[in-house]
């Protein structure tokens, strides 16, 4: 905990607060989409930035994607309290025996668990000199809101929202190559608009050549699983999501269709340019 506390030193970069409404098609958004959030200069000097962000979404709408792009292009360390679940039990940990039983029913893990793994992750990443974080998967409950909004001060919380099909069909594609440990999807989804609801088209996510044949399957990528996952967060989360909303804080985010979709709009309403993604595309 103490380690969550020193982090929340914020850079002098910070500056004025701005307003902006967003959709994942650039239109009027209704009004709670409406958030107050941190703008931020150009990207000339990464070192000093202290980017205190934090990601909410259902399961498999693409939170570790869309923080792990923002991770490289602010220069800042991607948390994501799944990944510190999965090393946890890869290592045998304290915690392993506990948490195979939990993930394996699809249940949410306790505040204990998580928040002593993340301060044991944030304690690691101080002690290396990291500056701020953009957290994933953490917090996804009122009682862990309240814990992080204790300690440091978030200056913004982006909401990825994607339609449930979606989400189920994405999350039951998901891929992982057991010999270099990536992560890919096979789903190819096109859905076509009706009854006043855009259409959403994602290409899948396919592995080189290479690791084509060593494809696994997540244990907890069943549908049952998925589909309890999915009533667990809404129960659990969308209070979290009221608790930055009422704060100011909250960007809502409708994703409009992958990554060649979604990255370029979600840039925008951040006020963030991808330099290098622009450079590739020109090639």
């Amino acid at each position: 905990m103490a380690a969550i506390t020193r982090l929340a030193k914020r850079a002098s970069f910070v500056s004025s607060l701005a307003t902006r409404t967003l959709t994942s098609s650039q239109v009027n958004a209704p009004p709670h989409a409406a958030a107050t959030f941190r703008r931020f200069p150009p990207r000339d000097n990464p070192s000093k930035r202290c980017v205190q962000w934090v990601f909410l979404g259902c399961p498999g709408v693409g939170k570790g994607t869309y923080a792990s792009r923002l991770s490289n292009l602010l220069a800042v360390p991607h948390i994501a309290t799944g990944d510190l679940v999965r090393d946890e039990l890869a290592s045998s940990g304290p915690f392993s025996s506990k948490l195979s039983d939990i993930v394996n029913q699809g249940q949410l893990v306790s505040d204990e668990i998580i928040i002593s793994l993340l301060s044991k992750r944030l304690g690691a990443g101080e002690a290396k000199g990291e500056l701020g974080f953009i957290l994933d998967g953490f917090p996804r409950t009122i009682k862990q809101a309240e814990i992080l909004e204790g300690v440091t001060d978030i200056d913004l919380v982006i909401n990825l929202k994607l339609r449930e099909d979606v989400l189920l069909e994405k999350c039951l594609g998901r891929r992982i190559c057991n010999q270099c440990g990536g992560n890919f999807n096979v789903a190819s989804i096109d859905i076509k608009a009706e009854n006043g609801s855009p259409g959403i088209i994602m290409a899948p996510l396919l592995p080189p050549v290479n690791c084509m044949s060593k494809l696994i399957t997540r244990s907890d990528d069943t549908e049952a699983v998925v589909k309890e996952r999915l009533r667990i967060y809404h129960e659990m989360t969308q209070p979290v999501e009221e608790f930055y909303r009422s704060r100011g804080k909250l960007l809502e985010f409708n994703l409009p269709g992958g990554i060649p979709e979604s990255w370029p709009k979600l840039l925008q309403v951040l006020n963030l340019d991808d330099c290098e993604d622009k450079r590739s595309a020109a090639a």
